[in-house]
């Protein structure tokens, strides 16, 4: 799979409030997937930091991608659990999400994301998730 289809699969197969995040697929593997998150001073919450609701979105959003990308191609699928640790604030600066599956079954896939401001050393957030396949 290559990041044209995977940023079809993500415009053809999510809410429009997600797709109004504007995630961009960068790049995409055998089992991992690359996003960017835009800044968008709208993401910010009080104190100019981005929200953890839209780092914790596109972490789910990444981690679809990157499972499509693994079986290479994209099937239903939910998100049955995610856990994010919010370790830093991203003021100003785009967010990579790298998303990596670490088990992929036949019903249920184990993935875990990084979320980096653009050009920092450290991430801003670390999450894991678990999905069910449904097909």
């Amino acid at each position: 799979m290559d990041a044209r289809t995977a940023q079809k699969i993500l415009v053809e197969n999510f809410a429009p409030w997600v797709l109004d995040l504007g995630l961009v697929v960068e790049e995409v593997g055998a089992r991992h997937a690359v996003l960017r998150l835009p800044w968008d001073a709208r993401l910010a919450r009080e104190g100019g930091g981005m929200s953890g609701q839209a780092l914790m979105a596109a972490a789910d959003t990444a981690t679809v991608i990157a499972v499509s990308a693994a079986r290479d191609a994209y099937g239903p699928m939910t998100t049955v659990q995610q856990s994010t640790s919010l370790q830093r604030p991203v003021v100003g600066a785009d967010v990579l999400v790298e998303a990596r599956v670490t088990k992929l079954g036949r019903r249920m896939t184990f993935a875990d994301i990084t979320l980096t401001a653009e050009g920092a050393d450290e991430p801003a957030a670390r999450a894991s998730t678990v999905y069910a396949l449904l097909d």
